[in-house]
């Protein structure tokens, strides 16, 4: 399959490439520009064009209408760091090395970035990197020193400099997108990573969005009260918006403001955020909730400040949008948006991600791209975040290493490639455990009807889901009457899948079982 796909690419790069020559008059450079722009726990399931009504996301939902949406976007290890590593490798954690957050990403191997700036491509990243070193292959970088704050974020240069920078982390990280792309030499293509901390916790709002959700009362997930039956690993995580889920840290009830984040608050921008936090202290503090009902004004609060965070990430991402019009530039820039995983929103009643359920499993993926891509297109194929860097190599006409384990999605573009030509599974494996939510380690195979999972070390079991039947994924149907006449084949997929992306970790663990 891996063949077919990348003579649908290399001959889809073709047509490509002519109809740039083609265009030529119209623009001197014939290599398409490319914005990339990750943002951290965004989930699909906030955003207008995955079919969100409420959250406010006009400029996400633009790329998704004037280019293309997929629909069925996952990724190979929902955790922030390995995202990024899978990202610029186009590899598995266990092949580039970055399996747990918190770690040094060694970035002397195959990157994307390395191979553009071979191709005469000039490169950035701007934002959020959080992978315990600085970037390579990149000729401008402006990185949050790791994880990043809200306000007043410390920024790391090409010159190794740290410095501080006044202001609410998104509109900085655009201001410096901006000043790259000023300041570029006009006679290269460029590939620019904007690198968003939003909407990561403990969401901090931008002062203008304070409050923006407060009218609304949001629907409570259908399996918001699970309790876990059938399915151990779940009921033993540490994720919970009932007891994870802190009313100080979390929820800003009864702030210190000298300590932690708050403390890097100018006085400017306390004020408004004393204000407004001190009136939801009293509030919460006079109604002395408790029980259910504490539970339910959690989670009121928490979709409040997190979508209210991404107000600010969609505004500026319109901003770069604008600027590629007012510039010239939209015709021949394509810009993707992506999340770095999936994230819940009550579902299971949790926040966070690592689980290979569906919300942090599946990613949002958006991508303009005009003349190439038809507006309005809906993507079903599974794709996922080991494709990212051999499309944006296709797309500005470099070879794709044979060590990438992806796929470009070019082809799927104009659907140069059939259905049954392309995968119809994803493998995941996800590893960090016991810090910080207690998710045991786990890998599994996803598929358009099944889905099956195998934890393994402190937590040792199977479980398998009928994703028609139990989409919200509450049903552990493993040990269940008949139940071989769907894990049987699909284990023989999984093995298949591990040993094709050469993850000899899991391997181990089922030949113990006596598969091969």
């Amino acid at each position: 399959m891996r063949r077919l796909l990348k003579i649908n690419s290399f001959l889809y790069f073709l047509f490509i490439l002519a109809c740039h020559c083609k265009a030529q008059t119209k623009n001197n450079n014939a290599k398409p520009n490319i914005v990339f722009i990750i943002s951290d726990d965004h989930a699909y399931q906030a955003i207008g064009a995955y079919g969100n009504s409420i959250a406010h996301t006009p400029n996400i939902d633009r790329i998704a209408k004037e280019g293309a949406i997929f629909k069925n976007s996952f990724v190979t290890n929902s955790l922030c760091g390995p995202s990024r590593a899978t990202f610029l490798t186009g590899k598995y954690s266990h092949l580039n090395g970055y399996k747990l957050n918190e770690t040094k990403f060694n970035t002397g191997q195959i990157l994307f970035s390395k191979i553009l700036q071979q191709n005469n491509y000039q490169t950035a990243w701007v934002g959020k990197w959080h992978l315990g070193s600085l970037p390579k292959g990149f000729d401008y970088f402006s990185i949050l020193k790791g994880q990043g704050n809200y306000y007043n974020p410390d920024f790391i240069s090409t010159q190794n400099d740290t410095a501080v920078v006044t202001g609410y982390v998104t509109n900085i990280i655009t201001k410096k997108s901006i000043d790259w792309l000023d300041q570029r030499d006009t006679s290269k293509p460029f590939c620019l990573v904007i690198g968003e901390k939003a909407t990561h916790r403990e969401w901090l709002p931008d002062i203008q969005d304070l409050g923006a959700y407060d009218s609304i009362n949001f629907p409570i997930p259908k399996n918001f009260f699970d309790t876990y039956e059938g399915r151990i690993a779940a009921f033993n995580q540490d994720m919970t918006i009932d007891k994870t889920m802190r009313l100080k840290e979390d929820l800003k009830i009864n702030l210190d403001y000298q300590s932690g984040d708050y403390q890097r608050l100018t006085a400017e921008q306390k004020k408004p955020f004393e204000t407004y936090y001190n009136a939801i202290s009293k509030s919460f503090n006079d109604q002395k909730l408790s029980g259910t009902a504490l539970v339910k004004w959690k989670f009121q609060r928490y979709l409040k400040d997190y979508l209210a965070v991404a107000n600010s990430l969609d505004r500026n991402i319109g901003m770069i949008l604008d600027y590629l019009d007012k510039k010239g530039l939209a015709e021949n820039t394509v810009v993707i948006y992506v999340s770095d995983q999936g994230f819940y929103l009550g579902e299971h009643g949790w926040f966070d991600k690592r689980f290979m359920y569906e919300e942090s499993l599946r990613t949002p993926f958006v991508i303009r791209y005009p003349d190439f891509i038809k507006q309005g297109t809906s993507i079903q194929q599974f794709v996922s975040n080991l494709d990212w860097a051999p499309t944006i190599l296709n797309i500005a006409g470099a070879k794709i290493p044979e060590e990438m384990q992806g796929n470009s999605l070019v082809p799927l573009f104009k659907k140069q490639t059939e259905p049954k030509a392309w995968r119809n599974e994803v493998y995941y494996h996800y590893y960090e455990y016991p810090q910080p939510h207690h998710v045991a380690p786990h890998f599994g195979i996803r598929t358009t009807a099944y889905k099956l999972i195998r934890f393994y070390g402190v937590t040792d079991y199977w479980e398998l889901f009928d994703l028609k039947k139990d989409p919200n994924e509450m049903n552990n149907i493993y040990s269940s009457k008949d139940s071989d006449k769907i894990s049987i084949p699909l284990k023989r997929k999984l093995i298949a899948l591990i040993k094709e992306y050469k993850d000899d970790e899991a391997l181990q663990i089922l030949k113990k079982e006596g598969m091969q």
